[in-house]
């Protein structure tokens, strides 16, 4: 019995090994642990009983979703297909964990508790993405500005003075040589086994796909992971209308780029479509053209005109992976961002309207209690939300791509400042379009002052992301810049705040006004001057925010998701191939 109970605890202690250790390198097969993870409130509890360390992390910060959705009106080849876009959408997180920091494995070996490892693989890295990257973790110093998309000791100067094509490309990695000169090295070569494995999964999906549209999308971007040519696909996602199951995987975003904007990060969501909720919103994206024309600004600014195939849709999110689930989650998506897509065919705006819920009652609501004035506290609703949220993404189709005069993407004029700006112009300018769509009549539901409140309330939801993201910087340009206009004032007595709205509504075309003529003239020293001025959390924000902090509200949310909480698990192949 005693060499049974041995026996026992001998194998137990090697399956906590094997848990701790992490997955295999990026070129063998992945696997994903079954350990559930714990509720906000459970690890709360766990950490406040151990004695306080310098890298406690703060898990307290993020608050338990159930990533699920209805299935029942899907085809049983759709309900097969699901396990393979999950199995590939993993494959995506093991990729961005390579571009974010390096070998997780290797990593969570080194973390000294189960906590600090939870933590890290929400933050893909011993980096807090809500706290301005700071490290949670003893001896790791900042995080590099360019990930690990370039050498750790390249400098902007000598990138500047390297003279090779392609070098602001984004699906390639900057590296050193054998003789330690800079050096290209494409996606495609530098992750091709994991990215072969990824194709032939979008290609085994295809073959199960209901819609022809979403069947060529699979097989064109398996084709995009083999030779790093994603134009096609992006053009075949644009034309996709009736498919019920969605798709988004590749390298898409460049915010894990903070040197240069420039490389694009692996990500994937699989997502269902509603189809009830998108037939309601289909009618707003041929207003486009028309809301260009009458934006307040110079009228070399508007002549770009948008795509006539936008359009814009509601989803139930199942799976997030990589890029878009590393800190903050996203609940809105708007996509393609090559620019020549962009003019010849518009975007798509995704809505997750699952994922949006989850955020407007477990945080949204709770700040609202404590930070809006009592009575502005009722225009504080999810229709105003779920509008702002949308609109933002339809606003990226508005302004210019180009710099006017020049021969350059606005992208490449701003490098780092890039994608702040552009969160900051969708922010303002969903607001715009809400107001002129409402003056049509094509908004009915509540007031206009819904969405300004709940705009506002937003604006503390999102600032609680801090000042080091993309949409960090943004937020406090917008919060700086409305406040400096007294678009809103403070109750020092009760620290609450409200809307003013005749400056609330100057506001909004004045800083609509200074980002659209920002990225029209490329000005890359007038965005740096901007975001120095604008782009911090001043003392009284700070101090309103450690008041929510204070109040155990949540910053953001994290997925317990995967075939388990989808009702798929099933015996054989997919039984272990379970969510994070």
């Amino acid at each position: 019995m005693l060499q049974l109970h041995r026996y026992l605890l001998m194998t137990l202690f090697v399956i906590l090994l094997a848990t701790l250790a992490g997955c295999e390198p990026a070129d063998k097969p992945i696997t994903i642990t079954t350990e559930p993870m714990p509720t906000a409130e459970e690890t709360k509890a766990a950490l406040d009983s151990q004695a306080p360390t310098a890298t406690s992390p703060r898990f307290g910060i993020y608050t338990a979703v159930n990533l699920s959705a209805d299935l029942s009106h899907l085809s049983e080849n759709q309900k097969e297909m699901i396990p393979l876009l999950i199995k590939a959408a993993k494959i995506m997180d093991r990729l961005f964990w390579l571009q974010a920091y390096g070998e997780r494995g290797s990593l969570m070996r080194s973390l000294p508790d189960n906590h600090t490892r939870r933590f890290a693989k929400l933050n893909y890295g011993p980096w807090d993405r809500l706290d301005g990257n700071k490290s949670f973790v003893d001896g790791i110093g900042p995080k590099p500005a360019g990930a690990n998309f370039y050498p750790a000791d390249m400098t902007k100067e000598e990138f500047a003075a390297w003279e090779q094509p392609g070098k602001d490309g984004l699906y390639s990695l900057v590296e050193r040589d054998e003789i330690g000169k800079l050096k290209l090295v494409p996606y495609s070569t530098k992750f091709a086994r994991p990215l072969k494995r990824a194709a032939d999964l979008l290609r085994q999906a295809a073959k199960l796909a209901d819609d022809k549209e979403f069947a060529n999308y699979l097989e064109l971007r398996a084709d995009a992971f083999l030779n790093d040519i994603y134009q096609p696909s992006d053009m075949a996602w644009m034309e996709m209308k009736n498919n019920s199951i969605e798709l988004v995987i590749g390298p898409i975003e460049s915010y894990e780029d903070q040197l240069f904007g420039y490389r694009t990060a692996f990500e994937a969501y699989v997502l269902i479509k509603d189809m009830a909720w998108s037939e309601k919103l289909s009618r707003f994206a041929k207003y486009l053209p028309e809301l260009q024309k009458g934006l307040p600004v110079a009228e070399k600014f508007k002549q770009e005109m948008p795509g006539s195939d936008s359009d814009l849709n509601a989803y139930d999110a199942i799976y997030y992976a990589g890029d878009s689930n590393a800190g903050g989650k996203t609940i809105a998506i708007n996509l393609p961002n090559d620019e020549e897509v962009q003019l010849a065919k518009g975007t798509r705006r995704l809505q997750l309207k699952n994922s949006m819920r989850a955020k407007f009652d477990k945080i949204l609501l709770p700040i609202a209690d404590m930070l809006i004035a009592s009575d502005q506290r009722k225009h504080i609703t999810f229709d105003a939300f779920f509008a702002n949220t949308m609109f933002h993404e339809v606003a990226h189709g508005l302004g210019v791509k180009n710099v006017v005069g020049g021969d350059t993407t606005v992208r490449q004029a701003m490098q780092e400042h890039a994608s702040a700006l552009e969160e900051g112009k969708a922010d303002i300018l969903g607001l715009y379009m809400i107001q002129k769509l409402r003056e049509k009549g094509e908004i009915t539901e509540g007031e206009v002052m819904d969405n300004y409140v709940t705009f506002l309330a937003g604006i503390f939801r999102s600032t609680r992301f801090g000042a080091s993201s993309a949409h960090g910087r943004a937020n406090m340009i917008r919060f700086n810049f409305f406040s400096q206009m007294d678009a809103f004032s403070r109750n020092e007595e009760n620290g609450k705040y409200r809307v003013n709205v005749d400056n609330f509504e100057q506001a909004i075309k004045a800083l609509s006004n200074t980002l659209l003529t920002l990225q029209g003239n490329g000005d890359y020293a007038g965005a740096s001057k901007l975001i120095a001025e604008n782009g911090k959390i001043g003392n009284q924000l700070q101090a309103d925010l450690d008041r929510l902090a204070n109040a155990d509200i949540p910053v953001d949310i994290f997925f317990r998701q995967g075939l388990r909480q989808l009702g798929l698990e099933r015996s054989g192949e997919f039984a272990r191939d379970r969510g994070k």
